[in-house]
């Protein structure tokens, strides 16, 4: 039997997002007769996701029904489930960013003023829910989702889950050490959000981490010689990957493998030496914009679609389910149909050494009694007090500038940074970026202690 619900979308504007949660609900039948509202403040964007998102669900035969507003509350009425995964700015500003702190000296931004806008929005739109519709859950699809959902899971009494997709590098991680049938792999990789570490890699009731040495000693030297990354996100196997399972003894994964020390990302150079080419991974001066292309040219691409009424979007867009998390975990809430999942929830005690509402990343039962984290134990010390404490910190410095709006917090962050030479320095590029053209709303927040000016 099928349990209709509402889902309200904001950001639906996504070049990548959007059409393939239309996909998975169109393809779960317990789903049917559910009711989506996209919300975007870019009407065109909003209006061709909407065009394609109709055409799409009537193709499949589908009994979905869509909404588009540029009214945050008007989508959130009646919601049973919020999915986030707008951004503020966009990538153009954090190229503008970037360009700016080169010119104070700093590769590849090298410094930054964390994350004001998206931060602003999710607690917004946090409590907007509260007041509009407590009872649904808010899943947070875009990034910070370690700081962003601490803090609306502190700051408000809303259902918060965050859920990112790095997990699945322990797909890449089994496929390039040889185990033929990935799917059979069982695993484990909790810590924070871009923080997660491999602590079970099961194969056929197995260890397979000697699989990985082996590859490692074997043909590491050769793979880091000879591959060519198919896409600007390819590192899961880089030579840094390694070197970090060597420095900290479980393998990294997913975005992970991208943070690692400052050593890895001196220059362009650095970048290639550890994570291959052609790009040197995907945050350099290379990789970035051709990213940003692939989004701009797939968008296009969507709106060509959306425009031309004797194209089939099934044969564009094919009708097998993504790997995304979101529908199965709606569907498992809703119809009692129990998965687990890779979740980012309050802690409260599934990953030792962290305080109960720290958002932490880790495996969920999920079926009609909630979104239950299961209790993963502790990691090793050395990743504790080298990686998730450090992270930890972080967060807590910049949710404290946050609320406190404390200039001086963005200072230290600033000074912090291993690229800055003297103090002199910090302070020029903290001023000219407080004085960037669309940063006046941060500049105004972040008024208490300026007195160092």
């Amino acid at each position: 039997m099928a349990t209709g619900v509402r889902v309200a979308v904001i950001g639906a504007g996504s070049a990548q997002f959007s059409l393939g949660l239309v996909k998975d609900l169109c393809l779960t039948e317990s789903l049917a007769g559910s009711q989506v509202c996209f919300m975007d403040v870019n009407a065109e964007r909003l209006e061709v996701v909407y065009k394609l998102a109709a055409r799409y669900a009537a193709e499949l035969g589908a009994d979905l029904r869509f909404e588009s507003t540029l009214d945050r509350a008007a989508a959130l009425r009646d919601a049973d489930f919020v999915i986030n995964t707008a951004y503020v700015k966009g990538h153009h500003h954090e190229r503008a960013i970037r360009d700016l702190t080169a010119r104070h000296g700093y590769y590849y931004g090298g410094v930054n003023l964390g994350s004001y806008h998206q931060l602003r929005l999710m607690l917004d739109l946090a409590r907007d829910m509260e007041r509009i519709c407590p009872d649904a859950w808010l899943i947070q699809s875009g990034n910070p989702v370690f700081e962003g959902c601490t803090l609306m899971a502190r700051e408000t009494g809303i259902k918060v889950c965050g859920l990112c997709h790095g997990h699945y590098g322990y797909l890449e991680v089994a496929r390039t050490v040889g185990i033929e049938d990935p799917e059979r792999v069982t695993w484990q990789a909790p810590g924070l959000n871009h923080n997660i570490w491999l602590t079970h890699f099961i194969y056929e009731g197995k260890d397979a981490y000697p699989l990985i040495d082996e590859w490692i000693a074997t043909k590491g030297e050769e793979y880091w010689r000879t591959h060519v990354a198919r896409g600007t996100h390819d590192v899961q196997m880089s030579r840094a990957a390694c070197h970090q399972y060597r420095l900290y003894g479980l393998f990294p994964i997913g975005d992970t493998v991208r943070r690692g020390g400052w050593w890895y990302h001196t220059d362009i150079d650095t970048k290639k030496r550890w994570y291959g080419e052609p790009w040197g991974g995907p945050d350099t001066e290379l990789a970035r914009p051709l990213f940003v292309k692939y989004l701009e040219e797939r968008f296009a691409e969507m709106a060509r679609l959306a425009e031309d009424p004797h194209s089939s979007l099934v044969d564009a867009f094919g009708a097998v389910k993504t790997r995304e998390q979101q529908v199965p975990i709606i569907d498992g809430l809703v119809n009692d149909h129990e998965g687990v999942f890779q979740v980012n929830v309050p802690n409260h005690g599934a990953l030792e050494g962290l305080p109960d509402d720290v958002v932490v990343e880790v495996p969920a039962i999920v079926n009609r009694k909630g979104i239950q984290p299961i209790h993963v134990g502790a990691l090793p010390r050395k990743i504790m007090l080298e990686c998730i404490l450090p992270d930890w910190l972080d967060m807590e410095r910049e949710l404290t500038a946050f609320m406190e709006g404390d200039r001086s917090m963005l200072l230290w962050n600033v000074l912090q940074s291993h690229q800055t030479r003297s103090y002199e320095q910090g302070v020029a590029v903290l001023k000219d970026l407080l004085e960037m053209t669309g940063h006046e709303e941060l500049t105004e927040h972040y008024s208490r202690n300026t007195d160092w000016l």
